[in-house]
């Protein structure tokens, strides 16, 4: 699993923040969502154009970059 699967970094949107491929979703905003309580439900109920695999494709590779030595 790699993060070009579900990330999207390109200065042309968002002037570079990290997004949901093909949306202009930022994924700081599931961050926010999780750490005031949310679910993933909940993000990708407000945030339609968002898969639910890609949502859990990026917490996976967020775990996988904290977890692995380095």
């Amino acid at each position: 699993m790699s993060r070009e699967e579900f990330i999207n970094i390109d200065p042309e949107i968002m002037s570079g923040t990290p997004v949901f491929l093909g949306t202009r979703v930022p994924i700081k905003t599931l961050f926010d969502y999780l750490e005031e309580g949310d679910t993933v439900d909940s993000f990708l109920e407000d945030f339609p154009t968002v898969k639910r695999e890609q949502a859990i494709g990026v917490l996976e590779v967020a775990k996988d970059a904290l977890l692995t030595p380095a």
